[in-house]
């Protein structure tokens, strides 16, 4: 091994991941003596999965790891891009692999006999909301005053519309909740397909087939639109914030309320730029009346890429990466740790009270389905939602033609 060789991790772009990353690298090197330069380069969503998958750079040598999500996984192992970690498992596993991860964490990057990733960064979406806000007593009184009811965490998503009127203050610079509609085939596919399963909706036929044409996605979409275009509900900012800038305003104080990855609710606790911190609580999401609450599961990975020439090495850091101690780390920078453990942990809950409610939220979530093409299904979604928010064109048409446009590439 050269020394001047350049060692290369392509890292999802956010803060805590990035601090986090730099801190684990450091203390691998002082642990195995390793000498290699690093470059850890942070990347945004798009430009993660242009460098990594489309442009072939896990399978050409330009990364030896990267952060891939759930989403991704089988179009990296259909095109050979991403190394099987089995051998390396069976040799050298990871501390208490696998029975210190819940299974619904190793499910995903499981083909056949292969394993194609180690977990990385976790937190099913789940409704994140100010409790002081909702336990105020003038809060509480002005509520019942003005609409008769207790002001109550919401069940339904007419529930949640209204109360997200209700804490809506620009003056005051207060939004009742914030969406991430930034157009990248991520966020507000998540959003729509939340929207849709909370209805009794599913997104996959019994033939495997995406199936976007039915009346709850109408329904879904119908809402989400109504939801998204009310000014007097929703940050005006919305529009151009993905899940991290949504993140960020309610970190700041700006909302009393959202729909959002967990993390996003922990790192409200461990970021001394906080404004809410201790002022946080987490519960299941909003459901259509008669239906269960939804979650969704897309978990983030280590994976290494198939044209890595320091596989061996590579593997040897992710396996320290996910130790205990790291996964701890992790969750102390502001990331979701994905072990037990970690969930468990006591000094963790004492700064993340409602570290331990992972379980539950576990328990509702589902999956994306796993298709090659799905970056390319996703961004026909994506349109579809886009369309329906920016357009006057009626919702059963835009369904109409995003279902003829899906069965096109859906094979």
């Amino acid at each position: 091994m050269v020394e001047n060789e350049v060692f290369r991790i392509a890292v999802r772009k956010f803060g805590p991941f990035e601090s986090a990353m730099q801190k684990i690298w450091d203390s691998y090197c002082l642990y195995s003596g390793c000498r290699l330069k690093v470059e850890l380069v942070p990347l945004d969503l798009h430009e993660l999965h242009e460098s990594t998958l489309v442009n072939e750079g896990l399978k050409n040598g330009d990364w030896d790891i990267a952060h891939l999500n759930t989403d991704w996984l089988y179009e990296g192992y259909v095109n050979g891009a991403l190394e099987n970690l089995v051998p390396y498992i069976d040799q050298y596993p990871p501390a208490k692999y696998p029975n210190g991860w819940s299974p619904s964490l190793l499910a995903s990057q499981q083909f056949g006999e292969q394993v194609v990733g180690l977990p990385f960064h976790d937190g099913p979406e789940c409704l994140i909301y100010r409790k002081d806000l909702f336990e105020d007593p003038l809060e509480q009184e002005r509520y019942l005053a003005k609409y008769g009811r207790v002001l109550a965490v919401p069940q339904t998503w007419d529930d949640f519309k209204q109360i997200a009127q209700f804490f809506n203050r620009p003056e005051q610079n207060l939004f009742g909740s914030v969406f991430a509609c930034y157009p990248d085939g991520h966020n507000t596919v998540f959003d729509f397909c939340l929207q849709l399963w909370s209805r009794g909706g599913t997104l996959v036929d019994g033939t495997g087939k995406i199936k976007v044409n039915t009346a709850q996605a109408i329904e879904a979409l119908r809402f989400y639109k109504e939801m998204l275009n009310d000014r007097n509900a929703v940050h005006p900012g919305s529009v151009d914030f993905d899940s991290v800038r949504a993140g960020a305003a309610f970190a700041r104080g700006e909302v009393a309320m959202m729909i959002n990855w967990f993390g996003f609710a922990s790192v409200c606790e461990v970021d001394q730029a906080s404004a809410v911190k201790g002022k946080v609580e987490v519960s299941l999401l909003p459901a259509a009346p008669g239906c269960r609450a939804a979650s969704l599961n897309v978990y983030w990975l280590y994976t290494i890429g198939s044209g890595s020439k320091h596989k061996a090495m590579a593997y040897d850091f992710i396996r320290f990466a996910v130790n205990e101690a790291n996964d701890k780390l992790l969750t102390m920078e502001g990331g979701i740790g994905c072990r037990i453990s970690t969930w468990k942990d006591q000094e963790v809950n004492q700064v993340v009270p409602y570290y331990h409610k992972l379980e539950q939220l576990h328990e509702s979530a589902q999956t994306l389905p796993q298709k090659s093409n799905w970056a390319s299904i996703a961004s026909l979604i994506d349109e579809m939602v886009l369309t329906t928010l920016n357009t006057g064109k009626s919702v059963a048409e835009i369904v109409s033609e995003a279902q003829y446009r899906i069965e096109l590439i859906d094979k």
